[in-house]
């Protein structure tokens, strides 16, 4: 070699950033794994890796406590350091949630009412989602189940989307003391129409995936029932139609009978969900990750997630001090009414009384919360 006489180091150096990650194996926590690339032929790939970071609290819906947070951090900024990762999973345990967002029990049981500590608290969730949108490898939600409220908020944060069919998106916020303001906020309207994007932040109605696909917001949706040996689509939603009546209905759900018949179903093979169509959907998009040069291919990531990053580097302190302050009034009812529905039968506050209270210029004291709260049943 003509420069053979400069001195080199050629050790591999150790870019990690985390040398004790908040990962295990027993729920709640999070999984993280790297997993060999395979071609499409099925033969591993020699020194390559997918990272999976996988949500494991199917108890409560993949939802993620502050550990769990940490974890998530943890795996994307590692694998954004690991050469030897291709691209990162993001999953949710089991068949029936990807994420569902914060854990309830410990925002109603812990973070109400001390506004600082939830304050620190969207430090650390700030902080998940830019860990996402700066992760140096492309990042995969692999839609496995519900995505819902902060579930939506880092499933958006994401590069790609592919989904289980039985999988519904949207945001709860509003209905359960809080705001879309982790994300939906700022992302939705890059994905949907500016009024399909208020609507969904606001309406707190679940849509499906094949709804989501049809409005662009996802990349594939792939059925996961397999009965008698036969892939069966969601049998709630219609998809055999695009237009009833005059009026657009595929992806939306079924009525009547129909429904019925369709939630049956669902009860008795959904816990037994087959992802191998879905997992055949993300290799191929591992593969096609792979064949690419892969400085061009974050280059030219990076460039469109700019776009979702703008706005959420605007927002995103000003998100933290209102959801840290609103830890004292509406999120104390929201969560609180929802992490006590099994003592009440009821997992919202009466919204209309509370609105009379306010128009009554009522102070938000405890008399003014234990009015509007359900009542422990008999």
């Amino acid at each position: 070699m003509a420069l053979e006489w400069m001195p080199r180091d050629d050790e591999p150096k150790d870019h990690a950033l985390h040398r004790e990650p908040h990962w295990g194996t027993e729920a709640p926590c999070v999984v993280y794994e790297k997993k060999p690339v395979m071609d499409p032929k099925g033969n591993v790939i020699e020194g390559l890796y997918t990272a999976w970071i996988r949500l494991n609290n199917p108890k409560q819906y993949n939802s993620y406590t502050t550990d769990m947070v940490k974890g998530v951090i943890a795996g994307f900024e590692n694998a954004s350091l690991d050469r030897s990762v291709i691209a990162v999973i993001f999953t949710g345990t089991g068949p029936y949630a990807f994420c569902t967002g914060g854990n309830t029990k410990e925002y109603s049981e812990y973070y109400s009412r001390r506004c600082d500590e939830y304050g620190q608290y969207m430090e650390l969730f700030n902080h998940m989602v830019d860990a996402i949108l700066t992760c140096k490898k492309p990042t995969i939600c692999r839609v496995n189940g519900m995505r819902v409220a902060g579930g939506q908020e880092i499933g958006l944060a994401c590069d790609i989307a592919v989904s289980s069919d039985l999988a519904i998106f949207g945001q709860a916020g509003p209905k359960h003391g809080s705001a879309p303001a982790g994300g939906s906020s700022d992302f939705l309207p890059w994905f949907l129409t500016m009024e399909d994007a208020m609507w969904n932040c606001v309406s707190c109605e679940m849509w499906s995936s094949y709804k989501m696909k049809m409005k662009g917001m996802i990349s594939k949706v792939v059925p996961v029932l397999k009965i008698d040996g036969e892939w069966v689509r969601n049998p709630v939603i219609e998809t055999d139609k695009y237009v009833d009546g005059g009026e657009i209905v595929y992806g939306e759900y079924k009525s009547g009978q129909a429904l019925k018949d369709g939630k049956a179903l669902l009860k008795q093979h959904q816990p037994n969900a087959d992802f191998e169509l879905l997992d055949k959907e993300v290799d191929n998009v591992v593969w096609k990750f792979a064949n690419l040069f892969p400085g061009c291919l974050i280059k030219s990531i990076d460039g469109i997630r700019q776009k979702k990053k703008f706005f959420w580097d605007t927002m995103k302190a000003d998100h933290r001090h209102w959801l840290a302050a609103n830890m004292g009034g509406e999120a104390f009812l929201g969560f609180g009414a929802f992490n006590t529905k099994r003592i009440t039968g009821q997992d919202t506050i009466d919204f209309i009384k509370f609105r009379q209270n306010v128009a009554e210029a009522k102070d938000w004291d405890q008399d003014m919360f234990a009015e509007v709260m359900g009542k422990p049943q008999e």
